[in-house]
């Protein structure tokens, strides 16, 4: 806290320290149960799929090219299933 006043910085050393939270327990609150990443942990290889994410977006927004069909059905399966953005995980 003496380091830095970015906000940014701060969360991301909270978030280290105490973890993404519970809805249940002593944890602080938050949903945030991602099923095969750790948020602290897999920092790096999340940012990197993000940031593949948003270039494929950029490019085929509405995921119309048959190269992305896969990623379309999967998404539209899931949006079936679930209104829980934590399931994509």
């Amino acid at each position: 806290m003496v380091e830095t006043s970015d906000g940014f910085k701060i969360a991301e050393v909270d978030l280290k320290l105490r973890g993404p939270g519970n809805i249940m327990g002593t944890q602080q609150s938050g949903v945030l149960n991602l099923k095969i990443a750790d948020i602290v942990k897999d920092t790096e290889i999340l940012v990197t799929a993000r940031n593949a994410a948003m270039n494929l977006l950029s490019k085929d927004a509405n995921l119309s090219k048959p190269e992305n069909s896969v990623i379309l059905n999967s998404y539209t399966k899931l949006q079936k299933t679930s209104g829980l953005w934590a399931n994509i995980s």
